[in-house]
């Protein structure tokens, strides 16, 4: 059953070409939105506190601070108003969830960029 379902997403899902990230990256993903018969394009920078599951069902969960209040998002990877996702940092962190990422503040909010 899993390989029935495995060759209907390889099919006829068209998938987007995204880069790769994880979690501690900082990355802004814009996404289209519609008012009415109006569309916009917004976009949400934030780090990526997990990524979760593979294939059609993958999502990932981006944290922002608007103010002193934090704003998380999930976005499920195979979104059709997904337009791009733009990496602006590689984060160093030791965790594929970094949760505990909500619980600091200031100084301590701070993750590493990783050198190359």
């Amino acid at each position: 059953m899993e390989e029935l379902i495995k060759f209907v997403q390889d099919e006829f899902v068209a998938t987007k070409d995204f880069p790769q990230f994880g979690a501690g990256d900082t990355i802004t993903v814009y996404y289209e939105i519609r008012e009415g018969e109006k569309t916009r394009t917004q976009f949400f920078k934030g780090v990526v506190i997990q990524v979760k599951g593979t294939g059609l069902t993958q999502t990932f969960t981006i944290r922002k601070m608007s103010g002193t209040v934090g704003v998380e998002r999930i976005f499920p990877v195979n979104l059709p108003a997904l337009q791009k996702i733009e990496i602006n940092k590689k984060g160093n962190v030791r965790r594929k969830r970094i949760f505990y990422f909500r619980g600091l503040t200031g100084k301590k909010a701070r993750i590493k960029e990783k050198r190359y």
